[in-house]
Order: structure tokens, then sequence, then C-alpha cells
């Protein structure tokens, strides 16, 4: 936080026209998916951090870039389906995402000192789910294949791509402190076109198979029931539903911004 702040005060030294800011945001990150069965959930917010460089159109118009982290996580402990509990699946994620958005704010801010805004743009992001194993070793999931992915036996199963894009889209509330500074909150969303922030999206693979062809830890960390899956009876039939493939994953950003104008005292 330390150093974001006195990044922020070197850039404000720069070369900016009057029509630039900058901003840091302090927040949370969080998903939704498989393993939460809700639209927004709380249960696994991990910290967040987002940096933005922007510049007034005029009209209550701005574009912006920016680069955000964030931690997401979420685990089938935390649901009320016994099903779900019992399959036993947890996941982590760091999110890094680099973003292009046009900002609107809807009332004019030379008129008012408080006001809402939304956004919306593009965005590319990178993730790697990972959980740990029964020796308590962290371990990459993508690699592992564990709905079958990858496997001649399973041809429309293909290997997840761990950078996608996605559509942020969200609104805030600014308030100005100062002719230099404003303070901010914002709510982001981010629509995005894969099914595998958490490793789940389809169906079971035979166990024998996923064994053999994968190995040891993909069936492992396939299906974890809380009893153990220890002997194969216990693990599901192949084809069985392991995730809901009509509906991809998500994940938002949350917290307060602190702005400040660049290159002029004048707001």
């Amino acid at each position: 936080m330390k150093f974001c702040l006195i990044l922020l005060l070197f850039i404000s030294n720069s070369c900016f026209g009057q029509g630039w800011q900058a901003e840091i945001m302090v927040g949370g990150a969080d998903y939704t998916g498989d393993l939460t069965q809700k639209a927004v959930s709380f249960k696994g917010m991990g910290p967040a951090v987002n940096l933005n460089l922007k510049y007034d159109l005029g009209n209550s118009f701005l574009v912006r870039a920016g680069v955000g982290w964030g931690k997401i996580s979420a685990d089938d402990k935390d649901n009320k389906n016994p099903y779900l509990v019992e399959r036993n699946l947890n996941f982590k994620s760091n999110i890094l995402e680099g973003s292009l958005c046009v900002e609107f704010d809807i009332f004019e801010p030379e008129l008012f000192d408080a006001y809402p805004y939304i956004f919306a743009g593009v965005g590319v992001f990178h993730f790697n789910p990972y959980t740990y194993d029964k020796g308590n070793v962290k371990t990459y999931l993508q690699p592992l294949g564990t709905e079958g992915q990858g496997l001649s036996e399973y041809p429309e199963k293909k290997k997840y791509s761990l950078t996608q894009f996605c559509l942020p889209f969200g609104a805030g509330w600014k308030i100005r402190l100062n002719d230099q500074w404003d303070i901010i909150y914002e709510f982001g969303y981010r629509f995005q076109f894969s099914d595998y922030l958490d490793d789940v999206s389809t169906t079971y693979a035979d166990y024998k198979t996923l064994f053999e062809k994968n190995g040891p830890k993909a069936a492992e960390l396939s299906f974890r029931p809380t009893l153990g899956p220890g002997a194969i009876p216990a693990y599901p039939r192949q084809g069985d539903v392991r995730g809901n493939p009509k509906e991809n994953d998500s994940y938002f950003f949350t917290g307060i911004k602190l702005l400040i104008h660049l290159g002029s005292s004048e707001y």
C-alpha cells in the first residue's frame, strides 16, 4: 500500500496534461461458479489491488487502462447441498488482469461533490486453480485433467487455457475530497468465457481410465468425498454430473479507491 501511494505521487509530478488521473483500489475479489451455487458469494473473498490510469474525455466520459490482482477461492464445505458437501472439492487461484474501459459519470462532476458512475470495457486475465492434496501438497489442477481433458476417450473435453478474455462492467460512487484528490467505492463484475476458474465444469470421467491415463493425483482430486473415495465403487459413474457447463464462472473486484488528478491543481 505504501509503495502504491509513492507511485501515485511520483506519477503526479510527471508531465501529464490536465485530463489525466491515476487511482489505486484496495479491496477484495471473489468468484461465482460450480462451487458456490450463488450469483454473488463473499465466503471465499480474498484480497485485491487495482491500478488505473485514466483520461477525462469531457462530457462526463473517461477512458481508463488498468491492471489488477486478486485472490479467489471456494470450498464445497460451504454449500448447503449435501451432494456438493460430499463431493468435497475446493480451489484457490490468483487472478492477474489487464483491462481497458470507458467510464461515465452519471451527474456532472462540476456541479456535485459526490455522484455515481458506471463503467464497461474489455480485458484479459490469467488464472491457475490449485488445491492441496491429502498430503497437504500444493497442486495445480489444470495439468491433471481432472475431468478427463486431453484424453482420446473424451475428445469433446479439451484442456482449458489459463489466459482468457473478460468483459468488466460495474458501478461506483465518487466523493471529491479537494481539487486534487477523490475517494471512490467501486464494484466491478467480470463476465468471462470459461467455466474452469474452479477446474469444475462438465461430467466425471471413468475412474480407472482417469487413474491410468492422467495419474492417481488426477483421480484423487477429481472427487474427494468426506468419507474418502477409498474403494473405486464410491467414485461417481462416468458421465455423472460434476459441474454445470451451461453457466460460465465469473469473478468480481470491489473496494475503495484513492484518485489523484494529475498535472494541474484545478479540478
